[in-house]
């Protein structure tokens, strides 16, 4: 490990011009210039001397209080270089470097008492990271964020691609357009949601994945959000001008802050290169280190589960068709079940047995605990306690029979939104966990988030999120968060949170489908910030297959299935469809079998938003490598070189492709599977059906 610390003025760094600083990446590619205008301050970014960001304003207003905006001048300038290395607990890569020039100015309002505040810069090769800090002062304690008002001032129409600005939800469908149609688009992107709250014709959010008009790929996000209201961005689409937004709480305020404090980091990605956008570790790079002195504990997990026969509508959550329940009133031993409760034991059993036969780690169980009968939409603060099963599932006995296989099941909390209730069941639901061998949990938080009024990106529902992230810890329970605020690099310091949804994943596709290209944008937005549990792996495309009520089907190639366990990166892996369909596609289902779920290497092959992913993966531990492709509803012709491999080794390649005829549409079940020796010197040609893709495992020959 290198570390190594430079204090003081660097005149290669930084270049002091009476109130304006310059900024250099380690590379010298990027440039960041710092400067007070009459009291305000500025910044902008350029990148090979293309213009990332113009002059943007930096600030904050305060509620009833003088605010952070003007007035302000220079009083000190702090540099220093940072290149450092660590290990993640599981990840992309065994080592990931951190290697930054730093600047932090001191910014002093001499017309309120010299209160100050401070804001660090951190300049990467492959972009810049800054926060605003309030340091412990005499004239600073209590303060209410009315506003912030950090400027993205871009250099035009960019391309984009966008989510409508929620403070509720992240599940729409991306818009590619550029900034410039953002208005004309926001109605019909704004589709139906369990709970959702836009705030402006304008609106998006973050991660933005932006390609300017001369060639720049340009991400903007947020870093360590923690104790803080999550960040949107509110596009003047005249100027071309993003500037951030933060999610309200119930009374209208956007945050509560004591000094000292800061707000997260404010993330710009740049590179001419789609790819080094994908192969970015700045968002993690600017969490904090791991908080847990043993993480021995903490593993990826490849699971199935029982989960998609109760979306497409084959089996249901709830026991019996009984209209209204009452959770310690009712008596479910008395009731009649309707028959088509999915979480039986029997039923799980026989997951249990599909799971160890395959070498899968865990089994998802959802529907296992009473209360399903009547939680929807019902603002309802008593719905759960978490540990009251169903009549028809034996707790005991599954966990005795799942140990004797080898295999862990995973519990599901679902909230429904009613936070209060969920935090005073959290330690006897955590312990019955520990109790019953359970090590991991999906929680859910569908529908309007209780206590009244307060939104699910608010700062009292993240700071939630984190306490059940901390309080699971004490337990040694892994945890996977759906309808949670999109993460922010946080796993880095919470290993325990190995996933989260925060966007449309493979449920939608039979809720009527997600667009061919959703795969090959994820990885570019919603990802950024960390793993996401997208449950791929569907092999019967059709949902009428399950329930011939519903006509929806997923919008994808089988072999493209296969390939996202790859271009999806996430330490939690689910084979999301039936047992038995998997048993009529055994050969393919080989690849979900093999491939690995924590990496020590990752490299991005092709990629361009929208269009086409290829990555490849290293295993950890081994010299054995994956791929995987997707593309759009286009099709296309992959080229991949695989100098990547170890020089002078031979390995087997398996290619599981899609078949000539194979069409996400009409023929989605059409793939053919090869084997073919490969080198390091050797290039492959692949064919991309439409909405298609492939997956290659390369077994290195001893």
């Amino acid at each position: 490990m290198r570390r190594i610390i430079v204090l003081g003025l660097a005149f290669n760094m930084l270049t002091l011009l009476v109130q304006a600083q310059v900024l250099v990446s380690p590379d010298k590619n990027l440039s960041m210039k710092f400067e007070l205008k009459e009291g305000v301050p500025y910044y902008q970014l350029t990148y090979k001397k293309k213009v990332v960001l113009k002059p943007g304003s930096l600030g904050l207003e305060v509620k009833d209080a003088p605010s952070f905006v003007d007035g302000f001048t220079l009083t000190d300038t702090k540099t220093a270089t940072v290149d450092t290395s660590w290990n993640p607990v599981w990840g992309e890569q065994k080592t990931i470097r951190n290697h930054y020039n730093e600047l932090t100015v001191t910014l002093t309002q001499k017309d309120q008492k010299d209160r100050f505040i401070q804001i660090r810069f951190r300049l990467f090769n492959d972009g810049l990271g800054f926060r605003y800090e309030f340091p412990m002062q005499d004239n600073l304690n209590y303060f209410i964020i009315k506003e912030e008002k950090t400027q993205f001032a871009l250099s035009g129409d960019n391309k984009a691609f966008w989510l409508p600005g929620d403070y509720d939800t992240q599940e729409y469908s991306t818009v590619t357009s550029n900034l410039s149609e953002v208005r004309g688009k926001m109605k019909a992107a704004v589709t139906s949601n369990a709970s959702q709250k836009t705030f402006s014709p304008t609106g998006v959010q973050t991660p933005l994945m932006m390609k300017s008009k001369d060639g720049l790929y340009i991400n903007i996000h947020e870093a360590a959000l923690v104790d803080y209201s999550c960040m949107s961005l509110d596009l003047d689409d005249k100027n071309f001008v993003l500037t951030s937004h933060l999610t309200p709480d119930a009374i209208g305020d956007m945050g509560n802050m004591q000094a000292p404090c800061q707000s997260p980091w404010r993330t710009i990605l740049v590179s001419d290169k789609a790819g080094d956008i994908l192969e970015s570790k700045l968002v993690l790079n600017l969490n904090e280190p791991t908080k847990f002195e043993d993480t021995s504990w903490i593993k990826p997990i490849k699971y199935i589960g029982v989960w998609w026969e109760m979306i497409t509508g084959k089996s249901q959550w709830s026991y019996t068709d009984m209209p209204a329940v009452q959770l310690g009133v009712t008596d479910y031993s008395k009731v009649k079940p309707h028959g088509k409760h999915a979480a039986n034991t029997k039923h799980v059993k026989e997951y249990i047995d599909f799971a160890a036969l395959h070498g899968l780690d865990a089994v998802l169980v959802e529907g296992w605990n009473e209360g399903w009968e009547d939680w929807f939409g019902k603002s309802k603060d008593y719905v759960f306690d978490f540990v009251t099963p169903y009549p028809d599932f034996d707790v005991k006995e599954l966990h005795r029979y799942a140990a004797s296989k080898g295999i862990k099941i995973i519990m599901h909390h679902e909230t429904s939104g009613s936070v209060r209730n969920y935090e005073r069941h959290l330690d006897t639901a955590y312990q019955f966990m520990v109790d019953n061998g359970y090590n991991a949990v999906k929680s859910g938080y569908v529908g309007n988030i209780l206590p009244r009024g307060e939104y699910h990106y608010g700062q009292w529902m993240n700071n939630h999120y984190l306490y059940a992230i901390t309080k699971a810890a004490e337990y040694k329970i892994m945890v996977n968060a759906h309808e949670a605020v999109r993460p922010t690099g946080l796993s880095r310091t919470y290993p325990n949170l190995l996933a989260n949804e925060a966007a449309r994943g493979t449920e939608y596709e039979a809720f009527g489908g997600n667009n061919a290209d959703h795969t090959t944008i994820l990885p570019f937005t919603r990802l950024i910030g960390g793993p996401m549990d997208y449950t791929p792996g569907i092999f019967e495309t059709r949902v009428s297959a399950y329930n011939p009520t519903n006509n929806s089907f997923v919008h994808t190639t089988l072999a493209r299935q296969l390939a996202l366990y790859v271009t999806m990166y996430s330490p939690l892996q689910m084979a999301a469809d039936l047992p038995e369909t998997y048993n009529k596609f055994l050969d393919a289902f080989k690849f979900i079998e093999d491939v690995a779920v924590d990496w020590d290497d990752s490299k991005a092959l092709e990629a361009e938003p929208g269009d086409y992913i290829t990555i490849a993966r290293k295993a950890k531990g081994t010299n054995n490598w994956f791929v995987g492709s997707t593309c759009d509803e286009n099709g296309r012709m992959s080229s991949i070189d695989l100098k990547f491999l170890d020089k002078g080794k031979k390995y087997s390649a398996t290619i599981y492709a899609d078949a000539k005829d194979a069409h996400y549409e009409t023929n989605p079940q059409a793939y053919i599977i090869r084997k073919i020796e490969v080198t390091s010197k050797s290039k492959l040609t692949q064919h991309c059906a439409p909405g298609g893709g492939y997956a290659i495992s390369l077994i290195q020959k001893k």
